[in-house]
């Protein structure tokens, strides 16, 4: 209030209630990868942070699907198993990637094929439509290069993936962290960008998670050993900030039209053997003819008026061509199996919304899922759950009747009693960041009791909103959380000449049931 020199009236208004604490969202994913293009009516969004919310947002402003080929070839039937000192020189790394250099994808005149894929595989564009397809909304895209038209040149770098998490620096908004494509790397590079995801989220900004996925986690644990390196290899730092999944998913989200022969590097091949599946066939001449002629139009340009065009020739062979119809089924099979990391974002965004960002992202079926790529039973959970090193990895399971369930609601830090589950970690940064943001504005304020009393009541009165609506646990508020200013209480006299308010705030924040015990026991007979 001024000084007033002029005799009159004068109006004072003075606020009778605190500034409220508005509460951050807590589910906005930020995505990093590889994409079409990256354009906004001619103006470039490489390298930049571009908020979306729907699918056709995304290929609005950063295209379709990479252009993926797999190259045919036949592949040499299995050695037979070895035994004695041979199978002690065949059990390591070596062994399995012999063995799943074996593996056939279809067969004809009774050999065995398999599709290799050529060059990169980029994961982000179905990775994204995994994410909206189970409860995804807004999320942030951070395109760190396109698609290689040739795919001899398709290589996905992790330099510019790492590049793209530090272009998160200067966003505030994101709360989650994915990068689908760094499976894609080698595994060396794949677990430093995952340690790089981890120092930001837990190191730097502190007010992020991020969701890992397990490299070969496509395979069996006790084959591959992919459970064992990525633990021993993504070290113990900020792991409170982070949770992985295992194993990668089988997903319907590639259908057979999306596919043709032109996902086939080697149509030389392709022809040589769907002419030998049709001279071979029952077919009289006339029709084998027919059938013939019309492979032969595979891959040749430009077409005459009397060739069909590309789409209407790839539902011809389908139609008439059983081999060509395994060999796209085995295609599609390929570019369905997904990590799982860009579904989880979804299932978050989902029970966020549905639940509150306190509910456990767990017991929770998957959409556009049709399998886990490997079936886990009880008892390799428990592995998988609890481990001494603590780096719990969540495991995504088929149930009989109710379909493929996220099974696992733990951080990688699965040994901490303060940071073990999901929700709690991520309850506490919703927490720590809305009280931050409205706190801000009593930065500079004179640090009186008045001060004091204001920040607490704020505190309180938001405290007490997320409590009614089951984000804290505790039969009254008191119960459920506390919060302490004032001289004598959280500062003494020092600490005001150094400028410093100090607040504390407890917070008792729910746990879910992981283990429930019922127990049995008979009783006498009583009538």
């Amino acid at each position: 209030m001024g000084q007033y020199k002029t005799p009159g009236v004068y109006i004072v208004e003075k606020s009778a209630f605190p500034n409220s604490v508005v509460e951050v969202a807590t589910a906005v994913p930020a995505f990093i990868g590889y994409t079409e293009k990256a354009n906004n009516k001619g103006k470039s969004l490489l390298n930049k942070a571009w908020r979306i919310s729907s699918m056709s947002e995304f290929i609005s402003f950063f295209g379709g699907p990479p252009k993926t080929q797999y190259q045919i070839a036949e592949v040499a039937a299995p050695a037979p198993a070895p035994s004695g000192k041979d199978k002690d020189k065949d059990s390591g790394k070596g062994g399995a990637a012999a063995a799943a250099a074996t593996e056939s994808d279809f067969s004809s005149n009774d050999k065995e094929y398999g599709l290799t894929l050529q060059g990169a595989r980029y994961f982000l564009y179905h990775s994204m439509m995994l994410f909206f397809q189970n409860g995804g909304g807004a999320c942030y895209v951070i395109s760190v290069g396109n698609y290689e038209q040739e795919i001899a040149k398709q290589i996905i770098e992790k330099p510019k993936l790492s590049a793209g998490i530090d272009i998160l620096l200067k966003e505030q908004e994101p709360t989650m962290v994915v990068i689908p494509d760094a499976v894609s790397l080698a595994e060396a590079d794949c677990i430093a960008l995952q340690q790089a995801m981890l120092s930001h989220c837990g190191q730097v900004m502190k007010n992020r998670f991020a969701i890992l996925d397990v490299f070969d986690g496509y395979k069996e644990a006790q084959d591959s050993g992919c459970i064992e390196n990525f633990r021993n290899d993504l070290g113990t730092n900020s792991l409170d900030f982070a949770a992985a999944y295992y194993p990668w998913l089988n997903t319907s989200i590639v259908q057979t039209g999306d596919l043709s022969f032109a996902n086939i590097s080697n149509l030389d091949k392709l022809k040589e053997l769907l002419k030998a599946e049709t001279d071979g066939s029952d077919l009289d001449d006339k029709k084998k003819g027919e059938i013939n002629a019309k492979i032969a139009e595979i891959g040749v340009t430009p077409k005459t008026d009397q060739m069909s065009s590309d789409e209407d020739l790839h539902k011809i062979l389908t139609a008439v061509c059983p081999l060509y119809k395994n060999i796209i089924e085995s295609i599609k099979l390929k570019l369905n199996l997904l990590p799982p990391s860009a579904g989880m974002a979804g299932v978050y965004t989902m029970v966020d919304n549905s639940r509150g960002v306190w509910k456990a992202p767990a017991n929770v079926s998957l959409n556009a899922v049709i399998s886990p790529s490997v079936e886990i039973t009880h008892a390799q959970q428990e592995d998988l759950n609890v481990t001494t090193a603590g780096k719990s990895i969540n495991a995504i399971r088929t149930f009989i009747g109710e379909g493929t369930l996220v099974w696992g609601a733990r951080t990688l830090d699965g040994n901490s009693l303060d940071w073990r589950y999901i929700n709690v970690r991520r309850t506490m940064i919703m927490l720590e960041e809305s009280i931050k943001l409205a706190t801000k504005a009593y930065v500079f304020e004179p640090n009186v009791s008045n001060t004091w009393v204001t920040i607490k009541s704020m505190i309180s009165n938001f405290l007490t909103s997320i409590w009614k609506r089951g984000g804290l646990a505790g039969a009254t508020p008191d119960d459920a959380f506390g919060v302490y200013v004032g001289l004598g209480e959280t500062m003494t006299p020092q600490d005001i000449l150094d400028g410093m308010l100090k607040v504390t705030v407890l917070v008792a924040l729910s746990r879910p049931a992981e283990f429930i015990e019922i127990t049995f026991q008979q009783q006498m007979q009583k009538s």
